[in-house]
């Protein structure tokens, strides 16, 4: 269950190292596919699965080049001194526990309750996908990133910084550096940032909710996080 806890209470920092190069990709469908083409295009290596295994990941690595290799989810997050987490959220419970304690994870799940079966704690608003990612992965990091964009529009609107039409994305987080990772890749990847704020705020950029998958400024962003509306329980 999501823990409740006040906007802007984040934990304390914990310092990346700065020589970190390895980008763990659990999840190549069509955002996992992408945020390794953007990663691998800024200086990133990639170590890249999905659920069918390595050698169906061959044309993606190929394409990818060098800097890229095909592994398990294991090994993926045994690899990544940071780790995307990118899988249809009814399989989250499926990501390896033991080899993230300790790192950074960014969390790219939407709830398709078509798709997942339905989830009376977040159909209520009583949880959030992330913090529900992070109960899962309890000595990890978890932040939110990549996921109220369209795949293509990854590496299709990236621009650069100070550009008046620069896209923003969103983040949320429990973990200081965790929020600010994200916002550093995203800087990396052509957007701009919008921190949410903890966890149990990230629900503002849910599926359904104003900010969700529309090409938006910082400003705009802004407006769309506050203008949501969370679900309720039935009374």
């Amino acid at each position: 269950m999501q823990r409740s806890r006040r906007r802007g209470t984040a934990r304390p920092r914990h310092p990346l190292a700065l020589t970190m190069t390895t980008l763990g990709i659990i999840g190549a469908g069509h955002i996992g596919s992408q945020v390794a083409r953007a990663a691998v295009a800024n200086g990133y290596e990639v170590v890249i699965a999905n659920s069918r295994g390595p050698e169906t990941l061959a044309g993606l690595v190929d394409e990818l080049g060098p800097a890229a290799r095909a592994a398990t989810a294991a090994e993926a997050a045994e690899a990544g001194d940071v780790v995307v987490v990118t899988v249809p959220f009814k399989a989250y419970a499926s990501i390896p526990v033991a080899p993230l304690a300790g790192k950074i994870v960014i969390d790219t799940n939407n709830y398709y309750w078509e798709r997942d079966g339905r989830v009376p704690a977040l159909d209520e608003g009583r949880a959030t996908v992330s913090g529900m990612l992070q109960e899962h992965l309890p000595e990890s990091r978890v932040a939110k990133g990549f996921n109220h964009i369209r795949s293509a529009e990854i590496t299709s609107d990236a621009r650069p910084a100070g550009d008046p039409g620069r896209r923003a994305l969103a983040t949320s987080s429990d973990f200081e550096d965790a929020a600010a990772f994200v916002t550093r890749l995203y800087d990396e990847f052509g957007f701009d940032t919008v921190n949410v704020g903890p966890l149990d705020e990230s629900w503002r950029v849910e599926r359904d909710q104003p900010a969700y998958g529309l090409p938006q400024t910082r400003d705009e962003l802004v407006a769309n996080l506050a203008r949501a509306e969370r679900p309720q329980a039935a009374a």
